[in-house]
C-alpha cells in the first residue's frame, strides 16, 4: 500500500495591508529624545479552499515621545499555502508555527523600510518565538473551554 507523502508548499506571499501615520510631521522630525517603541503582534489562519489556506501576520509598530506619536505602521503580511495529507492533529501547529516563521522575515523587511522611507531611523523587529505563541493560545482556548464547560455544568444543577 502507497502512502501519500506530505506536501507542503509556498504558493504566493504578499503584504495584504500596509499603513503608516505621522501625525505630528514635520515638528515631530525635530525632536531629538529618544522614543518609546510599542509593538503589537498576532497571527490569523483561514482555509481558503481544501489544502489551501492563508496565513496572516499583523503587526502594529507605535513611536511615542511623551504623549506625541513620531509615527504609527500597521501592516498585514500574508502568505497563500498549500498543505496536503498532513494529518489533522499536524495542520494546526504549522499554520501556527512553520508558517509566520516563514512569513516574519517579509514583514520585518517590510516594517523596516517603510519606517525609514518615512525619514526615521529603521526599526528592527527582533526575532519572535511563534512556537511559545501558539502554545499559549492553546492553553487559553483550552482554559476558556473548561470555564465555559464548568458554567455549563453549574448552571444545569440549579
Amino acid at each position: 500500500m502507497s502512502e501519500q507523502q506530505p506536501v507542503f508548499a509556498i504558493e504566493k506571499i504578499y503584504v495584504k495591508d500596509l499603513s503608516l501615520e505621522i501625525p505630528n510631521a514635520p515638528h515631530i522630525f525635530l525632536d531629538r529624545e529618544v522614543p518609546e517603541i510599542n509593538l503589537q503582534l498576532s497571527t490569523q489562519d483561514t482555509c481558503i479552499e481544501g489544502d489551501i489556506y492563508e496565513v496572516m501576520l499583523t503587526i502594529t509598530v507605535t513611536s511615542r515621545i511623551k504623549e506625541k506619536t513620531m509615527f504609527l505602521v500597521e501592516a498585514q503580511q500574508a502568505g497563500i499555502f498549500r498543505i496536503r495529507n498532513v494529518p489533522g492533529n499536524d495542520i494546526d501547529p504549522v499554520l501556527g508555527i512553520v508558517c509566520p516563521n516563514i512569513l516574519f522575515p517579509y514583514l520585518r523587511e517590510t516594517v523596516s523600510d517603510t519606517v525609514v522611507r518615512a525619514g526615521f531611523p529603521p526599526v528592527i523587529l527582533n526575532p519572535v518565538n511563534f512556537e511559545v505563541i501558539y502554545h499559549q493560545k492553546k492553553q487559553q482556548a483550552e482554559s476558556k473551554t473548561e470555564m465555559t464547560q464548568k458554567t455549563s455544568e453549574t448552571e444545569s444543577v440549579h
